[in-house]
C-alpha cells in the first residue's frame, strides 16, 4: 500500500491510467457498457494530472474523477437516446425484440401449440383461434419465458 501512495505522490497519472484501462478490461471482458464512462473519466483524470493542473492531491481528483463520471454517464444515456430512438433501450433483451416480427409454422399447431421459426432460432409457441399450417406465417405477440404468443398474420 504504501508504494501505491508513494507512486501517486510522485505520478498521479499513472494510478488514473491503471484505473481506466483496468475499468475498460472489465468491459470488455463482460460486454457489458455500465463501466465504460468511468473508464473514460479515469482517463481524462488521469490527463489532468500528467498536464499538472492543480487539483488539490487525491481527493479532488477523486472528486474530479466522480463529477467527470456522473456528467459522462448522463451525458451518453442522451446521446444513445438521440442515435437509437428504439422502444427497446437494451440490445440484449432479444425475447422482447421479437414481438411484432413475422414467423414462419415449422411444426404445425395440435390444441394450440406447435413451433415457429423466428430471428435464426426455433421456438415453442401458442396459438388461440385457428390454428395455422405448416409453412405458414404468423406474428409474434408476446413472449412467455421459452414460450412465444403468436397470432395469424
Amino acid at each position: 500500500m504504501d508504494a501505491l501512495i508513494d507512486l501517486h505522490a510522485t505520478q498521479p497519472f499513472w494510478i488514473w491510467l491503471a484505473l481506466g484501462v483496468l475499468l475498460l478490461a472489465v468491459v470488455a471482458a463482460t460486454s457489458s457498457d455500465w463501466l465504460l464512462w468511468p473508464a473514460v473519466s479515469a482517463g481524462v483524470v488521469a490527463v489532468v494530472t500528467a498536464l499538472q493542473l492543480p487539483l488539490g492531491g487525491f481527493w479532488g481528483e477523486a472528486a474530479l474523477f466522480a463529477i467527470l463520471t456522473v456528467i459522462t454517464t448522463l451525458l451518453s444515456r442522451r446521446l444513445i437516446r438521440r442515435v437509437n430512438p428504439s422502444a427497446v433501450p437494451d440490445i440484449n433483451a432479444r425475447d422482447s425484440r421479437l414481438i411484432g416480427q413475422r414467423a414462419q409454422v415449422v411444426q404445425a399447431f395440435v390444441d394450440g401449440r406447435g413451433r415457429v421459426f423466428v430471428s435464426g432460432s426455433e421456438w415453442i409457441a401458442e396459438i388461440e383461434g385457428a390454428a395455422p399450417l405448416a409453412g405458414e406465417s404468423v406474428i409474434v405477440e408476446g413472449v412467455d419465458g421459452p414460450k412465444l404468443k403468436v397470432r395469424a398474420a
